[in-house]
């Protein structure tokens, strides 16, 4: 590595402090949960350091792979961050992203993408990424990606005050009021973190939001907790009894995470106790659902983007399965 390269990891990686529980303020629900948020928080940061540190893409690539796959999916986010900062950087090339997808991250670019979201967090919005070159299905997971980092980071101010921003200008092209509905699913994803893997608590917590919020907050907190885990069965039946109307949307971002580990092989026994709970399928059968009704291209965004008539598609083919939405 060269001497620039390790003074840039220095440079721009947080310190890992900042992922613990007791910095955050979160809940810790008891030590096993408290141990499995903080490896995720730490295996981000290592993903985002292999990137901001890589001299080229694959670099990191090698690297991300060696790491445990219950949280290798977490790395490759935290390098989608990176490399999203280092085309934000006001000198060199803006393609890292670009190139870093061309490659085995690939597999995992539902997480490189909310990973982007986190960049754009960290970036002045003239340098955030121009959205005619992020993918137009996908590009609405940047903005769960900037959601997850704000509540995680800002939780007074995104999760106790429940603050919108009411000029959200990313992307300028698509219908601009959804934008915050996506960010609602990060902030709802975050919840699970803030929240300390309590279902309990974490319903709570939405449910002290505007009731119009809830559907995107309660399918967030439900991906966090089949791609993350740390619920027991008890708690996610509380968590799909407690989202109530909106539990086919949690069978759905519950499909969606399943999606992306089945995607990335990265299957692990949670992923198979959430779907089971949530979507009442296997984790490969609430993947393949959502394969099966995902919008063919071209992509072409009207009143309602192509990304939220994917969700509901994928909602609907769980209104009848046995404990969904009742």
């Amino acid at each position: 590595m060269s001497v620039l390269r390790a003074l840039r990891r220095r440079v721009l990686t947080p310190d890992a402090a900042e992922t613990s529980l007791a910095k955050r303020g979160f809940r810790v629900k008891d030590e096993a949960s408290r141990e499995l948020l903080e490896t995720v928080g730490r295996m981000f940061l290592t993903g985002y350091a292999y990137a901001v540190e890589a001299r080229r893409p694959g670099d990191a690539e090698d690297r991300l792979d060696t790491l445990p796959a219950q949280f290798r999916g977490f790395a490759y986010e935290g390098a989608g961050m990176g490399f999203a900062v280092l085309d934000g950087l006001p000198f060199g090339h803006r393609r890292h992203v670009e190139e870093f997808l061309a490659g085995r991250a690939a597999d995992h670019v539902y997480m490189v993408y909310v990973g982007i979201g986190w960049g754009m967090a960290r970036l002045p919005r003239f340098r955030w990424p121009a959205e005619v070159r992020t993918d137009p299905l996908l590009r609405w997971l940047v903005l769960d990606g900037y959601g997850f980092h704000q509540a995680y980071f800002k939780t007074g101010q995104y999760v106790h005050h429940q603050y919108v921003d009411p000029r959200f200008p990313w992307p300028a092209a698509g219908p601009r009021a959804y934008a915050n509905r996506a960010v609602d699913q990060g902030i709802g994803r975050a919840m699970w973190f803030v929240g300390g893997t309590d279902a309990q608590h974490v319903a709570d917590l939405i449910d002290r939001f505007a009731e119009h919020r809830h559907e995107d907050l309660y399918a967030g907190a439900g991906l966090a907790a089949t791609y993350a885990g740390g619920g027991s069965e008890d708690e996610l039946v509380l968590l799909r009894h407690r989202a109530g109307r909106h539990a086919p949307l949690v069978a759905q971002a519950s499909a969606f995470a399943a999606e992306a580990r089945v995607k990335a092989g990265l299957l692990v026994p949670h992923t198979g106790l959430a779907t089971r709970v949530f979507c009442g399928t296997t984790p490969e059968q609430a993947a393949r659902i959502t394969r099966d009704v995902r919008p063919g291209p071209p992509v072409v965004d009207g009143a309602v983007p192509a990304f939220e008539t994917w969700r509901q598609s994928t909602a609907r083919q769980f209104v009848h399965q046995e404990g969904v939405g009742t």
